[in-house]
């Protein structure tokens, strides 16, 4: 899988850029604030998911303009086509030229796994970076699991909604069967699909990380639920007079975590920052594998700004695990992948290229 070509026009910072990249390796480099990362962004929507920065749509158009545009030609399965989206006050998108519902339906059409400085965090911090970890690579899987995603979310928001009223009005309490109904229908099957991925994510990432610490450490990876026993419909009515109490849901898909043991210790507690930083770049290479191992193909690969943050052994392993794999990497500093013997550097200012050379 590659892009072909890429517009982006009125995007962030960009007014209108047009690239052709290296069927492998782009270093896309230059000062801070220039528009690396907006590019690599508007890359990563070619997806169909969110931004990983997080952003509104209204923030990912250039200041002052009415609307932006993010146009790719790309090759899966040996078959040229392309994705087009239009943001305004909403997102339009097109495959093939012809319209979709919703951008969620460009999922699985062209795959691509991102790394960013806040995915080295993914340890450090609370369990909602792991569990978007998770979903945002199942998502690209099994794309059927956006909605189910999206209907158990809603309907978490509508039971607290309602145990929150039902302290003052306690006759709104019987609602409650209904939003868990729903909350355990869907949780059951968020839980599957995450189960079944870790399975899969147990069986490729000892061997990376085995890579990244020379032999020298065994990672070990668990899902944990946020109940022990019963159905979560059941767990869902115990927890009725808890959650009203603090007016959120405690139990369920939401509330669950990943646990990550290197020889045997928790990472999270004992592991060395170097060690955290491995897993999390264990993580990333081993979701590339799966897309691969499922889709016979080899994801795009986005890298952002993440070479200044690891030492040379880990920046090595990267550079050499992500062949194959058509790349674009952005950093301040090229001399950061001075050791590439191959591909493409692009320089940007000001939201503009100014360069692109063959290394």
């Amino acid at each position: 899988m590659r892009i072909n070509s890429l517009t982006l026009k009125n995007f962030r910072n960009i007014e209108n850029i047009n690239l052709s990249p290296n069927k492998e390796m782009n270093v896309i480099f230059g000062e801070n604030a220039q528009g690396k990362t907006n590019l690599i962004e508007g890359m990563w929507l070619l997806t169909g998911a969110k931004s990983f920065r997080g952003a509104r749509e209204d923030e990912l158009k250039k200041f002052g303009c009415d609307r932006a545009l993010i146009f790719a030609e790309f090759e899966s399965e040996q078959i040229e086509k392309s994705i087009k989206i239009e943001i305004n006050d909403k997102r339009r998108v097109f495959l093939n030229k012809k319209s979709l519902k919703t951008a969620s339906k460009l999922a699985g059409h062209l795959n691509a796994i991102v790394f960013c400085p806040d995915d080295l965090k993914i340890l450090s911090d609370g369990p909602s970076i792991r569990r978007k970890f998770l979903d945002t690579a199942i998502c690209q899987l099994y794309p059927a699991y956006i909605e189910i995603l999206k209907a158990y979310n809603r309907a978490v928001i509508q039971r607290n909604k309602v145990i929150k009223e039902a302290r003052i009005y306690p006759e709104i309490e019987d609602m409650l069967e209904v939003f868990e109904k729903e909350i355990a229908e869907k949780g059951e099957k968020i839980i599957k699909y995450r189960e079944r991925y870790i399975e899969i994510l147990k069986e490729i990432s000892p061997n990376i990380y085995k890579g990244i610490s020379e032999g020298t450490e065994n990672l070990e990876i668990e899902y944990v639920k946020s109940f022990k026993d019963g159905s979560l419909k059941e767990n869902l009515k115990l927890a009725r007079r808890a959650d009203m109490f603090s007016a959120k849901t405690s139990v369920g898909p939401h509330r669950d975590d990943l646990k990550f043991k290197i020889n045997g210790c928790d990472a999270k507690n004992f592991g060395s920052q170097g060690q955290k930083r491995s897993v999390a770049l264990t993580l990333k290479l081993s979701e590339a594998e799966i897309i691969k191992k499922n889709t016979g193909e080899s994801p795009i690969c986005l890298l952002d700004d993440i070479m200044s943050e690891l030492d040379p052994k880990r920046q090595n392993y990267i550079l050499n695990h992500i062949k194959g794999m058509q790349t674009f990497l952005s950093c301040c500093d090229p001399q950061n992948v001075k050791n590439l013997k191959e591909g493409t550097k692009i320089k940007i200012e000001k939201g503009e290229i100014v360069e692109c050379t063959s290394i």
